[in-house]
């Protein structure tokens, strides 16, 4: 019998494209900007209702504060000033959720941020401390074998490991940056094909050639990819060829 796999396809949501509406009906969880990078009230209040109407798990997707870089630049920022920021971004798209008569279900770092927090320990304690008034009713979305997953899991977080299907890894799963030309998987059969090597063989494979071990429950197609709307369709279509279907 064939073995069948249940996943969640998440989405940066809120950044100020506006094509939630195209993207929705292919995904099953999303990461809402929260005023760090990018969103307002309105935004989120709008992309909330959206995600109810689809019943989509909505998460809050806090950042630096940096909405001239869209919070893709590493900052240094006093520890009280930074743990404030990231409360505030929270506390702010919890608020709203909860005004709506649904509940947070995950909190999913952004850009630079999210990078930050794999690999700087202090960073990781700073950003759990912060967040601890919804620790018990949150998963965090973290990647695999990063410190904050570690640090998390100490401290009684629930997480779940998250990987990119439109990103290209490095051999110790950081991911390539931006920066270089093949930092980004934006042809949907690529994307598939990355995909299914992660889910079923638990492995990524990454430009130079190497299988690299990896975990992840949840995965990503960033809503700011150009094809994301293409690359979304057609997972929906191919992914149940391969007895793999979405968590609702």
């Amino acid at each position: 019998m064939n073995k069948k796999w249940t996943i969640d396809i998440n989405c940066d949501v809120g950044e100020g494209l506006h094509n939630e509406a195209q993207l929705f009906p292919f995904i099953s969880s999303c990461n809402l900007a929260c005023g760090g990078h990018a969103g307002d009230g309105e935004t989120m209040n709008k992309v909330i209702r959206l995600a109810i109407k689809h019943q989509i798990k909505i998460g809050a997707h806090p950042s630096y504060p940096d909405r001239e870089h869209f919070g893709r630049k590493s900052m240094s920022l006093p520890p009280e000033e930074f743990k404030e920021s990231i409360r505030s971004q929270v506390e702010l798209l919890d608020s709203l959720i909860r005004a709506h008569g649904a509940s947070m279900h995950h909190i999913k770092a952004h850009g630079a941020l999210y990078n930050d927090l794999a690999k700087d320990k202090e960073l990781a304690k700073s950003y759990l401390e912060s967040i601890l008034h919804v620790k018990d009713t949150i998963s965090l979305y973290v990647a695999y074998g990063s410190v904050i997953a570690g640090e998390a899991l100490q401290m009684g977080y629930k997480i779940i490991y998250e990987a990119f299907g439109d990103r290209n890894y490095r051999k110790d799963l950081s991911l390539v940056p931006r920066s270089q030309t093949n930092a980004i998987i934006s042809d949907p059969k690529q994307v598939l094909k990355h995909l299914l090597l992660m889910i079923k063989k638990g492995e990524v494979q990454v430009p130079e050639g190497d299988l690299v071990p990896i975990v992840a429950n949840t995965f990503c197609i960033h809503g700011d990819t150009v094809s994301a709307y293409e690359i979304l369709m057609y997972l929906s279509e191919e992914l149940p060829k391969h007895h793999i279907h979405l968590e609702k």
